[in-house]
């Protein structure tokens, strides 16, 4: 085989890399694989390899291809897999451990059987029930697939793959091929995908590319991967299932935004691995499909007399024509003479072409049921309900479709009415059952054949309903499974109230979960443990509102509380609404902002009835810029407000001019530093030509640049420039903390913002033991509401109870009663929420987020 025979050209380049050991190189691969060829001796032989991830396998699988020997690549923990395989195919060479040792062990000498001269590798199809049936591939195919990857993935010698996927699986074994074709290098990790030390490793082994299943980018997202900077990271590329769009968008735009890319395909075992891809450049909005053809094959599609489709929008079952495609199946030992059996190869998928040549998987012809005259797809009907953010594996037969669900918050109607719309059966046909996860094959496929098994098992009941807590904190808006907390343009209260509810129901929340669409969210519930990760930004929040209130019961010198709920603001304008900010959607950016205003106006009512005149500045949102005096105005106390509502409106001023837009658009971080500057040379200038005094402290040129520091820290993408960055902010905090009068609660007030700046930079998430979480997240949810209200009844009351600052009763009072007050409110306000929304659903009957109509059944 020329993969083999070329492995000495790429000379001292390292090809095969194990945790903590010195790299193997192209050239010490060379020699061993030739020497183990040489034991196996010249006459073609059946060799069966357990397929384990160490250089043993790896070895003996090239010598049996190097001697044009024929292996078959068997998984390595399941016994049963290889005794069948030796039942049913006699090899002449086994290779495995025996007795923690690798062994190759040949028989008597004599042949089992003839071999056809250009089988080369045999892999066992996935998701076929029994023995498996065998894939039988030739050395040609092999080579024509890994040359066809090295070309459309561009790899070279630089590149560095992580091999996640087992090597007796197809895509894993043409990651392999591919790598050592080009002259690259194969990382074996230590940690699998979903371990916390993944992405690390993958850093300090300087990987550049990672292949999963659809199941490894779960794991990965749950385990924090997207958090860590991989410099060397070039691509990522996912096939083996169908991935469900937010988590393919979510990656893609990770990598986009890190200069990688992120390749969706298509392939299968009898392919020799890959299919079809979707290039970069056009998998935004094709999320869904899989593309072209690989280089060198070619894609069309046929009715099911075979006859062509050359009708765009038609659907028809995808046939694959390439040098890549098997030789044919084999059953039993006599199969291996057989020659090329397959020249056209008919994948058994449902597919449609669009206008530009793009091929859509839209369900699968062996899937089928045929009930009361229709052909039904149960990939199209899978389909129907993942639109409908129904995560769900049908079965049926040509009785009944059943659909298992794991997704725990939607009704069974809701689910039976998208699969009597997606298949135009009546209710008596349909069956929906439960189960909070479905088991995987090794390739991460659903296992269907084990689904029939589980068809009867009791329903699964979970106390939990995503939905509603949606529903509930953007009433009076409708929402539905497709719809994430930033579509539905969530600002950072909301967050930190809804992150409040979903850590109680889900257990913890997954990085990143404001992007995913409430079907999928609802998925990631996991079991309660003795820590809980929490978003730093919800700690900081619960920090800054206990300070402020501790500060105004006790008049300590701690100052930093209310700075950093300013710098928070501008951190959560750009987590939250950036894009829409981009987009000059000023609209959506106000709304939060006139929600949380509508709690303020009753305070400025209040204030105004008792002092029996409209107090203007404070109705106009200006008191805090020095124009009256506090008898006309509402305390000082309430200058957050103002000011943050001022910042707000000068973000949709400027963002409403198309210029800045392109600018903070194509440069956000280096356009974010510059007002910034322009803010910081404001905020010691502007005394200058206009000083009131002690507010000056409270106006927006004073704290503006707080606003713009938290902006540009979201924007902080890589460990040097949030290192560098930090050191700035440390500059300029000493200066403002000696310019600000030099004296305790300057220094104090500006060190918490720098801790605060460390935070949101180093800190993503901090883990809680769950005692504490509880205590934590209704203070940093209700830190608006405790605001407005936690000095309303204790100026009422603690006068009237002679309770002053003086005594220590009196603060701590002070602090309770604020406390309790805000949060009284908040529970009021949710409950009050929860109530609407409740009547809004009961008279829509839960139905008003099932969308889509009917899909046409596979014919």
């Amino acid at each position: 085989m020329g993969l083999t025979r070329r492995l000495e050209e790429h000379g001292d380049r390292p090809a095969l890399i194990f945790p903590g050991r010195t790299p193997i190189p192209y050239r010490d691969l060379a020699l061993r694989v030739a020497a183990v060829a040489a034991e196996f001796g010249p006459e073609k032989k059946l060799v069966a390899v357990a397929a384990e991830p160490t250089e043993h396998a790896v070895i003996s699988y090239l010598a049996a291809m190097h001697g044009r020997h024929a292996v078959a690549l068997i998984p390595p923990c399941d016994a049963s897999a290889l005794d069948d395989f030796v039942a049913d195919y006699s090899p002449e060479i086994i290779c495995r451990r025996v007795d923690a040792r690798w062994r190759c062990r040949t028989g008597a000498g004599e042949s089992n059987g003839a071999l056809h001269p250009d089988l080369a590798v045999l892999l066992g199809t996935s998701g076929s029930t029994g023995k498996s049936r065998y894939v039988r591939l030739s050395a040609a195919a092999i080579e024509a697939n890994a040359r066809a990857i090295v070309s459309y993935l561009e790899l070279s010698h630089r590149d560095r793959a992580a091999l996640i996927l087992p090597f007796h699986y197809s895509y894993g074994l043409s990651v392999l091929n591919s790598h050592l074709e080009a002259g690259a290098s194969i990382y074996f990790p230590k940690h699998g995908a979903s371990h916390s030390a993944f992405a690390q490793e993958m850093r300090e082994a300087s990987c550049t590319n990672i292949s999963g299943v659809p199941y490894s980018f779960e794991m990965m997202d749950h385990a924090g991967f997207r958090r860590h900077d991989l410099p060397e990271l070039r691509f990522m590329t996912v096939a083996g299932g169908r991935m469900q769009q937010a988590l393919a968008e979510t990656f893609r735009r990770h990598l986009a935004d890190n200069s990688g890319c992120f390749f969706m395909m298509y392939g299968q075992t009898e392919a020799t691995a890959r299919i079809a891809y979707v290039p970069p450049g056009e998998l935004e909005g094709n999320l869904g499909s899989i593309g072209i053809a690989i280089p060198g094959g070619k894609l069309r599609l046929a009715d099911e007399d075979g006859r062509p489709i050359e009708q765009n929008g038609e659907p028809g079952e995808l046939i694959y024509s390439g040098p890549n495609v098997m030789m044919g199946y084999a059953h039993r030992r006599a199969d291996l003479a057989t020659a090329h059996e397959v020249a056209d190869l008919r994948t058994g998928d449902i597919a449609k072409r669009d206008d530009r040549g793009f091929y859509s998987i839209v369900g699968r012809r062996k899937r089928m049921s045929k009930i009361a005259g229709l052909r039904l797809s149960h990939d199209a009907i899978e389909t129907a309900l993942e639109k409908a953010g129904i995560a769900a594996a049908v079965v049926g037969d040509d009785e009944r479709i059943l659909a298992m669900v794991t997704t725990p918050n939607v009704d069974d109607n809701e689910v039976l009415q998208v699969m009597m719309a997606a298949s135009g059966l009546p209710r008596p046909h349909l069956e929906v059952a439960r189960a909070t996860s479905l088991r995987k094959l090794a390739s991460g496929k659903v296992d269907y054949a084990s689904l029939h098994a589980r068809l009867r098992a009791p329903r699964q009941q979970m106390a939990m309903n995503v939905l509603d807590a949606f529903r509930n904190a953007f009433y009076p808006r409708q929402v539905g499974p497709s719809d994430t907390f930033e579509k539905l343009g969530g600002d950072s209260l909301l967050y930190v109230q809804l992150s409040l509810t979903l850590e109680r129901k889900l257990g913890s929340l997954p990085q990143g979960w404001e992007t995913m669409p409430v079907g999928d969210l609802a998925q990631t519930a996991e079991p309660r443990n003795h820590n809980r990760s929490i978003d730093s930004q919800l700690v900081l929040r619960a920090a800054a509102i206990l300070l402020v209130v501790i500060h105004h019961a006790t008049l300590w010198p701690i100052p930093g509380g209310a700075a950093t709920l300013v710098m928070l603001v501008g951190f959560s304008l750009a987590r939250f609404q950036r894009h829409r900010l981009f987009a000059g959607d000023g609209l959506t950016v106000l709304r939060p902002l006139a929600a949380n205003l509508a709690l303020y106006a009753p305070i400025v009512a209040g204030f105004s009835l008792a002092r029996r005149e409209v107090l203007w500045p404070s109705v106009f949102l200006s008191g805090n810029l020095g124009f009256a005096t506090p008898p006309h105005m509402v305390p000082y106390l309430y200058w957050f407000v103002e000011a943050y509502a001022q910042t707000i409106l000068l973000w949709v001023i400027l963002f409403s001019i198309p210029q800045a837009r392109r600018i903070a658009d194509a440069m956000p971080l280096a356009s974010g530093i510059f007002v910034l500057a322009i803010a910081v040379a404001a905020k010691f200038l502007t005394p200058l030509v206009w000083y009131i005094g002690g507010p000056q402290i409270f106006t927006l040129p004073d704290i503006l640049y707080l606003a713009i520091l938290g902006w540009c820290l979201y924007f902080l993408d890589t460990p040097p420039k949030r290192k560098a960055f930090f050191a700035v902010a440390t500059v300029l905090c000493l200066v403002l903390a000696w310019w600000g009068g030099n004296w305790t609660g300057s220094w104090v007030k500006f060190m918490l913002v720098l801790g605060a700046v460390f935070v949101l930079l180093f800190i993503p998430r901090i883990t809680l033991p769950t005692w504490a979480a509880p205590l934590i997240l209704p203070v940093s949810a209700a830190s608006y509401h405790i605001y407005l209200f936690h000095r309303v009844i204790p100026d009422w009351l603690l006068p009237q109870l002679d309770l002053g600052t003086q005594q220590p009763s009196g603060p701590a009072a002070a602090i309770s009663i604020g406390l309790a007050s805000g949060l009284a409110v908040f529970w009021l306000q949710k409950q009050f929420i929860g109530w609407l929304a409740y009547r809004r659903a009961s008279r829509l009957g839960w139905r008003s987020h099932v969308v889509g109509g009917p899909l046409e059944a596979a014919e």
